[in-house]
């Protein structure tokens, strides 16, 4: 099995890679059906604990920190709800604390009072203990988690997070498990194009992802930022469209690999391609996350440099999203949660 992905992602016959793309693009419409489900994005705060070597959020970065208001984070959520959304994600930089713990707690409770128990909710909030990540599915509609493990190479693991405690490949993957253990349908995904990682690495993750049974994919290429260490390693890099063609190589095999999983169409496309994302579901993705954080807080939620649309508003980026979804000819899933069916297939 590795071979023949190995072949398809190092594969320059542009008549084979379409035939590929067509070949991920039937094989979703005959498992998950043709509908692209929309996820309104909320990053909810930059504050960061971690310290990883690719990130703009990192620790020791200078920016500007902030934390959406818990009126800003439920305003944010109305409107999604209102305008046809099944589901949301609540994104942050990560944090463990009890405080935390909390205000995301209340935050679910009052989302799900003020949206009538039906908006979906995907968390993306990083490692947490099991009693916390406990709390938040209890309440209710948080029903999924993602938690990116951005390779599965331990080795390259370490060499783009610091070598201490709160930077670890075991507890990531331990995390994982406890989210499954927990019944959250699990989300996981990589970047490509690091530095250090070969094609037999993307191969790697790709299988990763199959024989752990994940639920959720989202991954994308590798943009680096200038106030990052990995940065120093930019002149080594595939060039940024190589990125972006080989992470739509690798979603159109997961797709074909994993029929009838979740994949999501990544933002970080959009900067290199100005129909970045549009691919990507041609390429098999059929998962989209509209950002409809308040507009004044874009700027300040840069995990790599040159991000689309940060002076949008929510309205523009849906409408915007919408036009690109129905230049697809594909379905746009309002008013459902999208679950993926890989994970509802397990339960029954």
């Amino acid at each position: 099995m590795k071979k023949e992905i190995i072949n398809y992602l190092i594969c320059n016959d542009e008549n084979k890679v379409n035939d590929l793309f067509n070949k991920a693009l039937k094989t979703r419409e005959d498992n998950v059906g043709n509908k692209v489900y929309l996820r309104g994005l909320i990053e909810y705060s930059n504050i960061c604990h971690k310290n990883c070597y690719y990130c703009g959020l990192r620790k020791d970065n200078n920016i500007r920190r902030y934390k959406l208001s818990e009126e800003e984070v439920i305003d944010a959520a109305i409107f999604a709800y209102n305008n046809n959304f099944g589901s949301i994600v609540i994104q942050s930089g990560e944090v463990t604390s009890k405080k935390n713990t909390n205000q995301i707690t209340t935050l679910l409770r009052k989302i799900n009072e003020k949206t009538n128990n039906e908006l979906g909710i995907t968390l993306s909030l990083g490692e947490q203990d099991k009693d916390t990540l406990k709390e938040w599915k209890e309440i209710g509609n948080a029903i999924r988690y993602l938690l990116r493990i951005e390779t599965s190479n331990p080795l390259i693991y370490n060499k783009i997070h610091p070598n201490d405690n709160l930077h670890s490949f075991t507890n990531r993957l331990k995390t994982l498990d406890i989210l499954k253990e927990l019944n959250y349908q699990v989300g996981t995904g990589t970047m490509i194009g690091l530095p250090f990682q070969s094609v037999e690495d993307i191969a790697n993750d790709i299988i990763f992802f199959k024989e752990n049974d994940i639920d959720m994919i989202g991954l994308g290429p590798y943009i680096e930022h200038s106030d990052t260490p990995l940065y120093s390693y930019r002149d080594e890099l595939l060039s940024l469209r190589n990125r972006f063609e080989l992470t739509l190589k690798t979603i159109a095999i997961l797709r074909l690999l994993i029929p009838d999983v979740n994949i999501a169409s990544a933002t970080a496309l959009q900067t290199i391609d100005t129909q970045g994302r549009e691919k990507a579901i041609l390429a098999g993705a059929n998962v989209i996350m509209p950002n409809i954080t308040p507009t004044k807080y874009r700027s300040n939620y840069l995990l790599y440099e040159n991000k689309s649309f940060i002076k949008y508003t929510a309205e523009e980026s849906m409408n915007s999203i919408f036009s690109r979804i129905r230049s697809t000819n594909l379905e746009i899933g309002f008013n459902e949660q999208g679950n993926s069916l890989h994970f509802i297939k397990k339960k029954y």
